[in-house]
């Protein structure tokens, strides 16, 4: 055999040495081709529709589901296939997204009369990026190992802004070896991704963020208000604050005070972004855990208890920067 390497000599090695290489960029390419594999997407809201439209453009064939029919017209456009049901999205695909607005939403999706796990493949992902209660995602865990599958719960940070751009922050808890399974696809569509631990970890790693968000664009506001009134321009304010120690997103990147920012919700009578609703369900959620775990949390109970308020004022369905206007409002009482 030794004689018989020496007799092919160096060309005989080097017709071996590119079909070797050949052989491996193929394994490489079929290796690519299957990541492309259908993903199922089911939520396309605010936050869902620009997330699956950055999964189209990675490539990732599409397959669609809302409870709103008229949301899938354009993705139908885009060439994802719709379906009928979250059952029917889980027949056709074995990676699934969600992104839900509630925990009532999540529950249903996954495990109610036509719900993923109907229909649920053995080895699926499933990724939930809903913002729902932590003790919610733990049960859906559960319930989808029974069926052989694997859920990570993958909350997101960021609004809609981000999430058109692709610079989304998910919070991923579950099972450390499917991480990079999921990071495949969350990369398409954040710039960070973040591993947090066991289920449940993502959706506490938000609540507390989403908690600080609000308590700080209430102070934002609050500070803002009080400088306008003493007879400070709001730009001027702004960009003092911004170069100051009570520099943070909601002053810098978000500030709710009409005409000192553009591109934001506060630049357009408070619409879009990220909903007053929303947020007080969030802090609801914040308001549950902390009860749970004897946390005190007195400033986030005060921003919980003023978004409600604002939801009962018909701040419902404005951004959640709104809040300056509210206290505006408020202010005349």
């Amino acid at each position: 055999m030794a004689a018989a390497v020496v007799l092919r000599g160096p060309a005989g090695w080097w017709r071996w040495h590119r079909r070797a290489r050949a052989a491996r960029a193929a394994m490489v390419c079929s290796r690519a081709m299957a990541s492309k594999t259908p993903v199922g997407f089911i939520g396309l809201g605010n936050m869902g529709n620009p997330m699956a439209k950055n999964l189209v453009k990675h490539g990732y064939p599409v397959i669609a589901y809302d409870v709103f029919p008229e949301a899938c017209k354009e993705f139908q456009d885009l060439g994802a296939q719709v379906t009928d049901s979250p059952a029917d999205v889980a027949e056709r695909a074995d990676r699934i997204i969600t992104m839900l607005p509630s925990s009532p939403n999540a529950i249903e999706v996954y495990t109610g009369a036509n719900g993923i796990l109907k229909k649920v493949k053995k080895g699926s992902l499933l990724i939930d990026s809903s913002t729902i209660d932590p003790a919610v995602s733990k049960e859906l865990a559960k319930a989808v190992e029974k069926m052989g599958a694997v859920f990570m719960d993958a909350p997101v940070s960021g609004g809609v802004g981000a999430a058109r751009a692709g610079n989304l922050t998910f919070m991923v808890g579950g099972v450390e070896q499917e991480f990079d399974a999921a990071k495949e696809l969350l990369t398409c569509m954040g710039s960070n991704v973040v591993y947090c631990g066991e289920v449940g970890t993502g959706q506490a790693a938000k609540i507390c963020n989403n908690m600080l968000l609000a308590i700080s664009m209430i102070g934002t506001a609050e500070a803002m208000n009080l400088g306008i009134r003493l007879g400070l321009d709001p730009k001027l304010l702004a960009k003092i604050l911004n170069m100051s120690s009570g520099r943070c997103w909601s002053s810098d990147t978000y500030n709710p005070v009409p005409g000192v920012m553009e591109g934001v919700p506060s630049a357009n009578n408070y619409q879009g972004g990220f909903g007053t609703t929303l947020m007080a369900k969030d802090l609801g959620l914040a308001q549950i855990s902390a009860t749970n775990t004897k946390t005190p949390v007195p400033l986030g109970s005060q921003a919980h208890q003023i978004y409600r308020m604002m939801c009962a004022k018909g701040y419902a369905l404005k951004d959640f920067s709104a809040v300056f206007q509210f206290l505006r409002e408020e202010e005349t009482l």
